[in-house]
């Protein structure tokens, strides 16, 4: 992974839906492919969710009105963004110059070559 990282300011951006700079395209590719995908893809989905669910807050009405509100703008928003987060990763690859379905297939790659190295040790400790 190349060592460039956005700053605040640009992954703000990013996570809005924003095109980083070309020099941070293997960041990119490093955020949506990495071990910790998910949690980063629902880490860019709070930058959009909680902003939403805190304005039910400032509306008049009975707090528990306001709270329930807030609750199911979070249930919604959280699980529509997580259904979708593998294309929302590919689209943002498609933004920076990948291709589409590269974000997919670095994923699998990975994953085969976990699960080869996991059988090999297996082979190694108990079929010796």
């Amino acid at each position: 992974m190349a060592s460039a990282r956005p700053n605040p300011f640009q992954w703000l951006w990013y996570a809005a839906g924003g095109r980083l700079p070309a020099r941070l395209r293997e960041w990119v590719l490093h955020d949506v492919t990495g071990r910790t995908w998910f949690l980063r893809g629902a880490a860019r989905s709070s930058v959009l969710v909680l902003p939403l669910a805190s304005v039910w807050l400032l509306l008049p009405g009975p707090l528990g009105l306001r709270l329930s509100l807030c609750l199911m703008a979070l249930l919604v928003g959280y699980f529509y963004s997580l259904a979708y987060l593998e294309e929302s990763c590919e689209h943002k690859l498609v933004k920076h110059g990948y291709r589409y379905g590269s974000g997919r297939a670095t994923r699998n790659a990975a994953k085969e070559a976990a699960e080869a190295e996991a059988h090999a040790r297996y082979v190694e400790r108990y079929r010796s």
